[in-house]
């Protein structure tokens, strides 16, 4: 039997062991490693990782793991413990064993990273983890029942401008509704059988929204693994037309799209006006989502089931515009297709306030301090119960995060638990009216701007076109 998590107050010890490899492995003849070792272990190369005070190297395993490789260089030589348990049932650990040499002999447990273990040990307990509850069957027969609507109205109504432009606000409602279905399949397995799940991934995602995936795994992971990390985190990396803080305007690097995000002349107008455009760009975000696919399929990296993910999205590229062309004439086409992009534009709006307005930093993540960053860069929108199909589990930002496995029926749950662990360790709890996040966010693109404006004049001459142009006040 493994060793039985430490109540609340008490901290682990350099002794204490996770379960795989007990009976296996004489835990007191493997070496041991000092942090500053394991720290130097931090390249593709050569990549090592802490988990429970054990090291292992898990070079070999990078391009198999099924999470993706992202996850594993941005904690690369550190204490992966919290992340691991985050996204990883207690099966997994017996994986963990061929890649075992050594443990750490400096290992140390913050109060706050105990909090957390403990909590996470007593919802496996608890079986949260595996009850999924009706929320997912309940969305499933939602977004069936507004695709039959949508697709009703164009086809069986000829002559209806504003039906026609309704049966495209009500397709964004179904890619809004497809988008937390493929959300909560990708964190989690909704349906048991692991083919099955794989298949509604597609099915949500790829041929329903024309959104791969694959890239969303391997995007939304850097995310979580990085949250708010303004070189890492690929949810706050949109130069030229977003910046969230005034130190993207240093040119730095993005390590998820290698590459250095400028801040030229052309960024340095737009960002000025980020506040004015966000909600229009939100309104056809979609298209973003497409491009960023279509370019991830295509690229040389290692995409897990790239031909099966390709098919999904060439299903959807035969359907929706085949529905788009049985409306009359190409008013009411483009009509119905800024509809659809206009509403669900709604959904990209609600991933915006999550964490546009929160705690920003540069640097790649910490092992120890995993938890604080977490809740620093989250915020969480306050509604009903009712409400909760609208927002899809995003309204708990904070808790999905430091439980992403978690299905999203019980976030509301546990939430009393995260925000008294949040209190006992003097962390933020940030949470507000989905209208005062709106404002938030549109204040925090606005303060940015008036910098980027203001960053125009240092160092170079300005004419009068430009000064006309950027006045405020």
């Amino acid at each position: 039997m493994p060793p039985s998590i430490p109540s609340e107050g008490k901290l682990f010890t350099p002794t204490v062991t996770p379960p795989p490899e007990e009976g296996k492995v004489n835990f007191s003849t493997l070496p041991l490693i000092s942090s500053d070792e394991l720290r130097r272990h931090n390249t593709p190369e050569s990549l090592w990782l802490s988990i429970h005070g054990l090291v292992y190297d898990v070079t070999k395993w990078v391009p198999l793991h099924p999470g993706g490789d992202l996850p594993l260089k941005l904690l690369a030589g550190l204490d992966a413990t919290d992340p691991f348990l985050a996204y990883h049932p207690p099966f997994v650990n017996s994986y963990l064993t061929p890649y075992l040499i050594g443990r750490l002999s400096d290992r140390q447990v913050s109060p706050v990273s105990l909090s957390y273990r403990n909590l996470v040990t007593k919802f496996n307990s608890q079986g949260l983890f595996d009850k999924t509850g009706l929320l997912f069957a309940f969305s499933i027969f939602s977004a069936i029942a507004l695709l039959i609507t949508s697709v009703s109205l164009v086809v069986f109504v000829k002559d209806s401008f504003f039906l026609h432009m309704l049966a495209g606000g009500i397709m964004g409602l179904v890619w809004i509704q497809s988008g937390w279905l493929g959300h909560d399949s990708g964190h989690y397995k909704v349906i048991k059988n692991p083919t099955l799940n794989r298949i509604a991934q597609i099915l949500t995602g790829n041929c329903l929204t024309g959104i791969s995936i694959a890239w969303w795994k391997r995007n939304h992971n850097a995310h979580h693994i990085a949250c708010n990390s303004l070189d890492h985190d690929p949810d706050l990396q949109h130069l030229p037309f977003f910046a969230v803080s005034s130190k993207l305007f240093k040119s730095i690097r993005s390590y998820y799209y290698d590459r250095i995000m400028k801040f030229d002349p052309i960024a340095r107008f737009l960002l000025s006006y980020q506040h004015i455009t966000f909600y229009p760009v939100m309104g056809f975000a979609r298209i973003n989502l497409w491009a960023q696919s279509a370019m991830l399929l295509c690229s040389k990296n290692n995409v897990p089931n790239r031909w099966g993910d390709i098919l999904g999205v060439l299903v959807f590229w035969i359907w929706y515009p085949i529905l788009v062309s049985c409306l009359p004439n190409w008013g009411e086409r483009i009509v119905f297709v800024i509809a659809s992009f206009n509403v669900t534009g709604i959904q990209h709006v609600q991933f915006c306030l999550n964490h546009f307005s929160s705690d920003v930093y540069l640097g790649a993540p910490g092992g120890n301090d995993w938890f604080e960053k977490q809740t620093m860069g989250s915020l969480n929108i306050s509604c009903s119960p009712s409400m909760d199909w609208f927002h899809g589990g995003l309204q708990f930002q904070v808790e999905h995060h430091l439980f992403p496995r978690l299905p999203r029926c019980h976030l509301r749950t546990i939430s009393p638990l995260v925000k008294e662990l949040c209190k006992k360790h003097n962390l933020p709890y940030n949470i507000t009216s989905f209208w005062e996040a709106n404002v938030r966010t549109v204040q925090t693109l606005k303060d940015a701007a008036m910098k980027a404006r203001e960053a125009g004049g240092k160092g170079q001459r300005r004419n009068l076109v430009w000064e006309a142009v950027n006045t405020h006040g």
